[in-house]
């Protein structure tokens, strides 16, 4: 690195981000008669190391992968050790350090993909294009259309598309029209949409309001809640909100209300808000529905979280295998400052909110909070130790509050309808509208809305029931990090308090079914190597005992145990122990959660549904 000199494409993908280099101490030419005695914009330049993330997403796209010569340019201008702007530039599985074509074909190879068939297309599209143009991905968060399909091109014009098949990858990668690659109806997306809509919340405006348009999105209620929350303040949001009893629908169903207090009440400035808009569980993909057929209303929400919390700034994170709701969102805040809906003065009401769109680069790890303040602050996106919590210390060492886009979404139902009106909705302990993603051998795959308390069967049948008549197997509950379910459990209301008693998890809403025809073992195994290749590294309960969990696995479906079954098998549940215990956050601690429940309560080895 140290002789590797940036190109000129690369210098414009650097500056475009950073604005010219003022000096030669900031990658600039440098004039000796004025710069040979004095250092300047040391501080300054340090001051925008987070915006590291978005040179090294520039660099990317410049000339598909990020070369030495580019990154000494980039640790030139934001004074960043290269070590370290290496080790964040290795950190993400969407950047390359080595020369590769400038367009790429990442094929999802995750569960709801495995079952659609993805390995024998990846065989294929291998053979026709070669390893070198195509790349195995976790979840694409298009699990309602598997098997999925990002492009990755040098122009920043990303492409996710789905269902995939081999006669559109034939023309699409020998320079043919990208005839699959339209946008999905609202309908294919959210199968509710294409009915009555009776009931529907969250999803109300969903191929209803032109996604594009600020005025649409007003002329069906737009901007109401965030009116509303001005007029009784920010104390009376918070107190609504506490009415609601509104939980996260992230996956640890923390009381939102409880949050945006904590943040409003602490005498340190700035404060943050930031949505967590990294979907990035297995299954999961409801917050990309909302993020690209309702954009505003993220962008509404997110708002409303500032003014009640006393932020002056926002940031959306959004996973950066999500192109088309990213371009959404560009355009919604676009047009949110261009009407006074961000900015200075919001509203004309007196109060100050700027929002800024952050993109990750593949790292399952970033979901976690804190590991998502690293990302942003242009750091390896590893977990931070709490305490202190983000209501504290969050982002940039402030006050942060941080919620999913599902959570936001929910906030302006609460102030339509009233905290106590919404606390109505559901169960006592599970308020409000529910959204869960069905996906695997369903008949009608896709975003649900529910109240809490509904049945899994129920669930299962207004998505049509499993495909083709077959028989039901098990039910993946909460994604990667849930548990698996039989048929017995076809009853098990869908509520926090209920979930909790048979021993699972709601998580992030996801559904996956599975029929008579899967191989469990195999979506196990599939599962096991996820975590594996997503423990972000920093402690070693984790990134040990993933691997190690994966090892006695495949040695068991081998037929190749260590000893005899029962031996193996304890073993495994001797590797989820420790990583539930001694893991630094939610990844490793949940990481056993479904390889225990399909040994324990599937009983896969032990002749149970294999």
């Amino acid at each position: 690195m140290p002789d590797a000199l940036a190109s000129d494409d690369e210098r414009a993908a650097v500056d475009a981000v950073l604005g010219a280099a003022s000096s030669g101490w900031s990658g600039g030419t440098r004039a000796i008669e004025s710069e040979g005695r004095v250092a300047r914009g040391g501080h300054e330049a340090r001051e925008q190391r987070h915006l590291l993330l978005p040179v090294l997403h520039a660099l990317q796209s410049s000339a598909g992968w990020i070369s030495p010569g580019g990154l000494r340019y980039a640790c030139e201008r934001l004074t960043v050790p290269p070590a370290e702007a290496y080790g964040v530039a290795t950190f993400y599985a969407m950047f390359s350090v080595k020369p590769r074509p400038t367009t790429v074909l990442h094929l999802c190879d995750d569960i709801a993909c495995k079952v659609a068939g993805a390995e024998d297309l990846i065989d294929e599209v291998v053979r026709e294009a070669g390893s070198e143009r195509v790349l195995r991905s976790p979840c694409l968060g298009m699990c309602e259309r598997a098997p999925a399909a990002l492009l990755q091109t040098g122009d920043s014009n990303d492409v996710a598309f789905g269902p995939v098949s081999i006669e559109g990858l034939d023309s699409l990668l020998h320079g043919g029209p990208r005839t699959m690659m339209r946008g999905p109806e609202a309908g294919e997306v959210a199968p509710q949409t294409d009915g009555t809509r009776d009931g529907l919340r969250l999803l109300r405006r969903v191929g209803v309001v032109d996604p594009t348009s600020l005025d649409d999105y007003r002329a069906h209620g737009g901007y109401e809640a965030l009116r509303r929350a001005v007029e009784i303040g920010s104390e009376g949001v918070i107190r609504e909100l506490k009415d609601s009893k509104l939980l996260g629908r992230g996956g640890a169903a923390f009381p939102a209300g409880v949050k945006w207090e904590a943040v409003e009440k602490q005498a340190v400035r700035p404060h943050y808000f930031i949505c967590n808009a990294d979907e990035s569980e297995p299954g999961t993909f409801k917050d990309r529905v909302l993020m690209e057929h309702d954009p505003f209303a993220v962008l509404e929400s997110l708002t409303i979280a500032g003014y009640a919390t006393g932020s002056e700034k926002g940031f959306i994170y959004i996973r950066g295998e999500y192109p088309g709701a990213t371009s959404r969102l560009e355009q919604a805040i676009e047009r949110a400052y261009a009407h006074g809906f961000l900015g200075a003065d919001v509203m004309g009401e007196g109060f100050a909110f700027d929002v800024e769109l952050r993109r990750g680069a593949g790292a399952y790890i970033c979901g976690e909070e804190t590991s998502l303040f690293n990302s942003i602050e242009g750091k390896r996106g590893e977990p931070r130790n709490k305490p202190p919590f983000p209501v504290e210390r969050g982002v940039f060492g402030k006050p942060t509050g941080i919620n999913n886009v599902e959570t936001l979404v929910n906030v302006l139902e609460v102030l339509t309808l009233g905290g106590e009106a919404y606390a109505r909705i559901g169960t006592p302990d599970s308020t409000g509208p529910r959204l869960f993603c069905l996906s695997g051998r369903v008949e009608r795959p896709g975003v649900y809305e529910v109240e809490h308390g509904v049945t899994l069967r129920e669930l299962l049948e207004m998505a049509g029931g499993v495909r083709g008549g077959k028989a039901l197997k098990a039910i993946l509950l909460g994604g990667a990090a849930g548990s698996f379910v039989t048929p017995d459990d076809l009853d098990l209301r869908l509520t926090f308090e209920d979930s909790k008693a048979a021993g699972v998890t709601l998580g992030s809403g996801v559904v996956m079914v599975f029929d008579e025809d899967v191989d469990l073992a195999d979506i196990v195994l599939r599962i096991a190597a996820f975590f594996r290749d997503e423990s972000c590294g920093q402690c070693v309960p984790c990134r040990v005992g993933t691997v190690r969990q994966e090892e006695a696995l495949a040695r068991v479906i081998a037929g190749r145990a260590n000893g005899s079954l029962t031996d193996e098998l304890a073993l495994i549940g001797e590797i989820g122990q420790v990583m539930r215990d001694a893991s630094i956050c939610g990844l490793g601690q949940l990481a056993a959660n479904a390889v225990d429940s399909a040994i324990h309560r599937l009983r896969i080895f032990n002749g149970g549904a294999a």
